[in-house]
């Protein structure tokens, strides 16, 4: 299949301009016209309060992979895509999905403390204490029980452990604490496994998402003091999905690895835990006081270790092979039937999931709804639309990668491009992807309208950027500019197998950044607190199914694929600069750390009451 590139006029879109003044990318100015009013019957159909509804009905119980709610969700998004006309199934796959079966944190020296390892139940949301909820875990954390002298790492970074070889600092044999935040998290303990660490502890500082940052809920949005993260630590850079059949989909005859030959599955014990529990930990510890950025918001000296403080943490799963329901939506296109235009969204939470990933869920669905209200007018996609929902996002990625690796040839030969959310909440839009649907994305971006002020989204985001631009010339370049960037994408979502693994071009986005809090993960990301604070009314649902709808259907329409590569020439030229203008600047960082080392000038310039080293030889920058 040829993907061709489309070269027309970037023009803005909004509501009350004659369609016919508007050429659209990849359409001619005739079909233009009709896309355009295409798309204002289309957004006519969006509904929030609609959305919300959804939102709460989805959201009323625990739906991870492998339970019953996920199974009801499932089945619920499966009528109602076949209710708007889609042609749609269940697409199931057998996938590992371990679940805890042993959990014990207890500080043995120098005073004895048990972690209680539990959320309590928030008064007023009658979601937070409901049965069938996950315990407090990271999937994909060892089976073990360890015991060893504790140390705080920061936040667990590479750089974390060279500060902690500055101050002559081992981990190697003892159990490590690190803040959430910084990384994905599954670097947190892959690092400190590859410095000798036996176990790791991965708390959330109320500096980061708790007291410091606003009032806790249920007052406000941020995290209590019993609030903890769940997620997966699954090394994911190796490969995502299921841990057993990497690279192959995980069907009931798919031939699986021993689960001690599974490189995705870490090697030593993983536990989260709040800030509650984590506060007796960091108080007993001894050693030096942590570098000021070190420092949380606990009303505690921070000190790093080791010393007297030793903990010891038992963890065991149950390693339970479950079905992960995909759900899979087909409109067939009149015209080119073999082009496929995939959209997905994740249905599996950690608990309730109001927010992730139901907030996007929920607007997909919507999307859905509005396409079969114009199938209804007798309109047609000229090409052929995918509505994916995934199952099994949260531990690892496992149904879109399952499905990817299943359908690798076909997805490769028929896939125009798959497009990605996840949670969205109130605020601005993010969108990343192929940077060759760079101008394609900035003129979806003029077809919508932001409903707090009125003005399309590509201009509130312009004004975000530019009152928070670090400098004068920062702010220049942000005004200079005629298009947002995409951002590049990583792995953290479902279009990573699309994109890495099948080279399907994709875009991920959504809204976000006046809605925080700290309900990620925990038994507080339900539908009362997002109903309060993430997007009340669910205007901003209502935007992104407007956003991707427009995506949607001017992929599926359009005349020629609006695909134009000088963007991305433009971005990888960029990339070769970055790098070499690195390279150039490491080169003299280097030159010069060495001959500080050489001339003793770490040795002088250290406070002697200080056990810090100073750049060790070991340490010397080199090229």
């Amino acid at each position: 299949m040829k993907r061709l590139l489309a070269l027309s006029l970037v023009a803005s879109s909004a509501f009350g301009v004659q369609a016919q003044q508007k050429t659209l990318m990849g359409f001619t100015p005739a079909n233009s016209a009709k896309q355009l009013q295409t798309e204002q019957q289309f957004d006519q159909s969006i509904n929030p309060a609609r959305i919300g509804e959804t939102l709460k009905e989805l959201a009323a119980v625990p739906h991870h992979i492998g339970s019953a709610g996920g199974k009801a969700v499932a089945d619920k998004i499966l009528a109602r895509l076949k209710s708007y006309g889609f042609d749609a199934k269940l697409q199931p796959y057998k996938v590992l999905f371990p679940t805890p079966k042993t959990r014990l944190l207890e500080m043995t020296g120098p005073t004895k403390y048990t972690a209680i390892l539990k959320e309590k139940a928030v008064p007023g949301d009658e979601y937070s204490g409901q049965a069938g909820q996950l315990p407090t875990y990271n999937a994909w954390s060892a089976d073990g029980d360890v015991t060893g002298q504790l140390v705080f790492v920061n936040y667990g970074l590479p750089e974390d452990y060279e500060t902690l070889a500055d101050m002559g600092i081992d981990v190697k044999g003892k159990i490590v604490i690190a803040k959430y935040g910084k990384s994905w998290r599954g670097i947190k303990p892959k690092v400190a496994y590859e410095h000798g660490a036996i176990g790791c502890i991965i708390y959330s500082d109320p500096k980061d998402d708790g007291y410091v940052a606003g009032d806790v809920y249920p007052k406000g949005a941020y995290k209590n003091e019993t609030g903890v993260q769940r997620g997966s630590v699954m090394d994911m850079v190796l490969y995502p999905g299921d841990p057993l059949t990497p690279g192959v989909g995980s069907t009931e005859k798919a031939v699986r690895l021993d689960r001690k030959d599974a490189t995705t599955i870490l090697k030593i014990p993983v536990l989260p835990i709040s800030y509650q529990d984590a506060k007796p930990l960091l108080e007993a510890l001894e050693g030096p006081v942590a570098p000021a950025e070190w420092r949380g918001g606990l009303p505690i000296t921070y000190h790093i270790g080791p010393g007297t403080a030793t903990v010891h943490l038992k963890l065991e799963f149950n390693w339970d092979l479950v079905t992960a329901y995909n759900v899979i939506g087909v409109l067939k296109g009149s015209t080119y039937p073999d082009q496929w235009v995939l959209r997905g969204n994740h249905h599996d939470g950690w608990v309730n999931g109001a927010d992730d990933p139901l907030s996007g869920q929920t607007a997909l669905l919507d999307e859905a709804k509005a396409i079969g209200d114009l199938l209804k007018t007798g309109w047609k996609p000229k090409r052929t639309i995918v509505y994916c929902a995934w199952d099994g996002e949260e531990p690892g990625l496992l149904g879109s990668t399952e499905y990817a690796e299943d359908h690798e040839k076909e997805l490769q030969q028929k896939g125009v491009v798959y497009i990605n959310t996840d949670d969205s909440s109130r605020g601005f839009l993010s969108a990343g992807g192929s940077h060759a649907l760079e101008n394609f994305m900035g003129e979806i971006a003029e077809s919508v309208i932001d409903p707090e002020t009125n003005v399309t989204v590509a201009e509130r985001k312009k004004a975000n950027d530019l009152v928070n631009a670090s400098s004068v010339k920062a702010k220049k370049e942000v005004m200079d500019r005629k298009l947002d960037k995409l951002s590049a994408l990583g792995s953290g979502s479902d279009f990573s197998s699309f994109l890495q693994h099948l080279g399907v071009p994709a875009l991920n986005l959504g809204y976000g950044g006046e809605a925080g809090g700290g309900d990620y993960h925990s038994i507080n990301d339900s539908y009362a607190h997002y109903v309060r604070f993430k997007d009340p009314g669910f205007i901003y649902g209502a935007l992104l199914a407007k956003t991707t709808g427009h995506i949607v259907l001017r992929m599926a329409n359009a005349d020629v694929l609006p695909f134009d590569f000088r963007s991305l020439y433009t971005t990888l030229n960029g990339y070769s600069k970055e790098l070499i203008d690195l390279t150039s600047n490491l080169r003299e960082t280097t030159a010069m750390q060495n001959q500080l080392v050489k001339s003793n000038a770490f040795k002088l310039a250290a406070d002697p009451t200080k056990n810090w080293l100073h750049q060790p030889p070991s340490r010397k920058y080199r090229l």
